[in-house]
């Protein structure tokens, strides 16, 4: 509204009066502030809300469709998130699998940022076929976690296309976006192992563990937290031992393993 803030010069509709009779797609919403989900719930539910700096109520009828990265019933449980919101926007929910879950778009998708690189930037630049391979081994690994998504893999081109002279991408330039990738996800990640087992075990348990046992827990620990499904981590963790086996079964090894320590999938994943 007008005159609502310093710089509010003119009437602005705003996106929930726009959105009147049509679909409002709200992304992050969990990010939002208490204030801001009380008025979007009264918004949902009586199709009217009071738009910033004004005194009279506005009617929108809209569809809502939201999305989130975030843990909504966690946040619930914090305080973070209202309850009552949360009840009224789940009516259906869709899950969509991280990049880590979607190799088979990778390659496809480096071929599109190289072409959007191009656009953007009125330089065709390719990789050389060593330094081409060598990127997609790492990307399509199982120990690559693509923890940003296509975020990651949008910036990784950006910096390799950027710092590559004469329009090619070397394998030394793939080399080091690597190695400043896996520091990117060592840093953000901030996960300590073997404080993690406290949360699950306590000191008398982890005390009575041999110092191998309780090293290798750690690190199986470590990988479901950052696992999104059981057989995600099996794969991860089974990676060269399940070749050799001709009905390979990484969730239910990796089950039986828990199961040695008294823990189960639920209790150890992120």
């Amino acid at each position: 509204m007008k005159g609502a803030f310093t710089g509010a010069a003119q009437e602005r509709a705003g996106l929930l009066r726009t959105a009147n009779h049509g679909v409002f797609f709200l992304d992050e919403v969990g990010e939002l502030g208490l204030d801001e989900q009380a008025m979007l719930l009264r918004a949902l539910e009586e199709k009217t809300f009071l738009p910033l700096g004004s005194d009279r109520e506005v009617h929108s009828d809209f569809q809502l469709i939201a999305g989130t990265n975030r843990d909504l019933l966690s946040a619930v449980e914090d305080g973070r998130f209202r309850e009552d919101l949360l009840a009224r926007i789940n009516l259906w929910t869709f899950t969509l699998p991280g990049l880590r879950d979607r190799r088979e778009d990778l390659e496809p998708n480096l071929k599109f940022e190289l072409d959007q690189h191009a656009v953007k930037s009125g330089t065709r630049v390719t990789f050389n076929l060593e330094a081409r391979s060598r990127f997609l081994d790492f990307a399509l690994s199982l120990d690559t976690v693509w923890q940003g998504n296509f975020r990651d893999l949008n910036a990784a081109v950006a910096r390799m296309a950027t710092l590559s002279s004469g329009g090619r991408i070397s394998v030394e330039v793939v080399d080091e976006e690597i190695d400043r990738l896996k520091a990117s996800w060592r840093s953000d990640r901030k996960r300590d192992a073997s404080v993690k087992l406290t949360n699950f075990l306590n000191e008398e348990q982890i005390s009575a563990l041999d110092l191998f046992d309780r090293l290798q827990l750690e690190q199986v620990v470590e990988v479901c937290a950052r696992s999104r499904s059981l057989s995600d981590a099996g794969r991860l963790l089974f990676n060269q031992s399940r070749s050799l086996r001709s009905t390979p079964n990484d969730a239910d090894r990796l089950r039986k393993y828990l199961a040695r320590f008294g823990l189960d999938w639920s209790s150890v994943s992120a």
